[in-house]
């Protein structure tokens, strides 16, 4: 017995601990904080392998949030991912206004594209009113079905404002008027440009025509002094001191409904923009 404890006392820490009866207090506590230890290391892995699905999964309902606030369906408490089964993503071919097929328009990401040398299309200075630089080949685009029809197209859109780029979501009417917008990310002054955000606003879009009758990019913001009621429908009041803000989202509106942006796309699945 005397050779056992002996041999106990020279034994590492950790055999010594396991040597002692199971109901010793200083094993319980031992083991309880090692097995603590084990389920914080396996709690903090899995939270860490789990975010970059996570927030995927939360810039999705982002973007499908302001889908349908654009289109005037969001309602807070909404499953939005039900809601958004009316609403079929396509990818379009700038260029062509042709639908691409050879490319998963759910799983498309439209910045990476950007990025890449092999889809990225650089603007010129003088064409780049809105100041975006390149955009990519291809470019998503929202259409909102009812009893097998389309009835809504969202397009999103961006450019410079005064401070930052500001992005939306412009809904259309298939005869080319504004069906609603949302701008869902922006950095302008507080309280002046800022005001893109203000719902009100974003209200005084609705009903717009945005060509003319020659298919020109007609619709823009316009100061209380330069307004022309023969033009009231092309027109959206500008934002109150924040002059080169409103200049930025005519410009957006500017770029990205014309030949560079979804302009071919309107016009050859539409006729939308097309002079007639």
């Amino acid at each position: 017995m005397q050779e056992s404890n002996s041999t106990v006392k020279k034994a590492g820490p950790v055999r010594r601990l396991f040597a002692l009866p199971n109901e010793h207090p200083v094993k319980t506590i031992v083991v309880a904080l090692i097995l603590c230890l084990i389920c914080s290391v396996l709690v903090s892995t899995a939270a860490i392998l789990l975010k970059p699905r996570q927030l995927a999964n939360e810039e999705l309902l982002g973007k499908q949030r302001e889908i349908l606030r654009a289109v005037g369906r969001y309602q807070a408490g909404m499953n939005i991912q039900a809601e958004f089964s009316n609403i079929e993503t396509r990818l379009v071919e700038l260029a062509t206004g042709e639908y691409v097929s050879h490319i998963n328009a759910d799983h498309y990401h439209y910045a990476r594209a950007v990025a890449d040398p092999a889809t990225r299309v650089e603007i010129a200075p003088e064409a780049d009113i809105a100041r975006v630089r390149a955009i990519a080949k291809y470019a998503p685009v929202y259409l909102v079905q009812e009893a097998g029809e389309t009835r809504l197209i969202v397009l999103p859109v961006h450019g410079y404002g005064l401070w930052s780029t500001m992005y939306a979501y412009l809904a259309i009417e298939v005869d080319g008027r504004v069906a609603g917008i949302s701008f869902y990310k922006q950095g302008e002054t507080p309280g002046l440009g800022s005001e893109i955000a203000n719902p009100r606003w974003q209200a005084a879009w609705r009903g717009k025509r945005i060509y003319d009758d020659q298919g020109t990019v007609r619709l823009a913001l316009i100061t209380a002094g330069k307004r022309d009621p023969d033009q009231a429908e092309f027109q959206i009041d500008a934002l109150s001191g924040a002059t080169i803000t409103s200049k930025g989202v005519t410009h957006l509106i500017r770029f990205w409904l014309g030949e560079q942006g979804y302009g071919p796309y309107l016009r050859r699945h539409f006729h939308v923009g097309g002079g007639q």
